[in-house]
């Protein structure tokens, strides 16, 4: 259905994720995967909003509108895990993913995700935000987890979809995807929005 709206246009999407790309899969659409290789840096005076919309803008302007086929759209995003202000990225070793989980045990955060889709012609950006209550996890839940789902590739330390979201997660506000990685309505109404011109 949305590929119809969409007829013409070839979709790029700039992530290695797998979750996204599963996502966007399930959305229905026919996409090409080129990733970037942004350095996730960002300036220090930045809110937890704006380093996701940073990010995500980073990612799509990889791509040069100049060298853009007409009806090329990509799509690139960022999800970032907040506790009270404080980011909590993708964790590099065992140690840093279980701190991190241990911080996340028994509290509410943010997961916050920046969009941007741009074409030769157009560029658009947004966030959803996401809120996520954790339980009390023990030590041994936490140490399972990490050995068994190894969630280096993550922001936060955790991935909603997998065991630890099973046993773990005492309340959502918002969207499950978006936690996942990519708020996959708010693309679809982007998408159509900005491109379709069946809507």
């Amino acid at each position: 259905m949305i590929n119809k709206r969409l007829e013409g246009f070839k979709i790029i999407l700039a992530s290695r994720s797998p979750r996204r790309q599963y996502l966007l899969k399930e959305l229905g659409l026919d996409f090409e995967i080129i990733p970037t290789d942004v350095q996730e840096s960002y300036p220090d005076t930045l809110t937890p909003v704006q380093i996701a919309c940073f990010l995500a803008d980073q990612k799509a302007d990889t791509f040069d509108t100049s060298g853009m086929e007409t009806k090329m759209i990509v799509i690139a995003a960022d999800t970032i895990v907040s506790l009270h202000g404080e980011i909590l990225g993708k964790p590099g070793s065992y140690q840093e993913a279980v701190t991190m989980l241990k911080k996340l045990s028994g509290k509410r955060h943010e997961v916050i995700t920046g969009v941007c889709i741009k074409s030769r012609h157009k560029k658009n950006s947004f966030y959803v935000t996401s809120r996520v209550c954790f339980k009390e996890l023990c030590d041994k839940e936490i140490d399972y987890y990490v050995n068994h789902f190894r969630p280096f590739d993550k922001a936060g330390g955790y991935g909603i979809q997998e065991w630890i979201g099973y046993i773990g997660i005492s309340k959502i506000e918002g969207s499950f995807f978006n936690v996942m990685g990519l708020p996959v309505k708010e693309v679809y109404e982007e998408l159509l929005k900005n491109y379709s011109y069946l809507c």
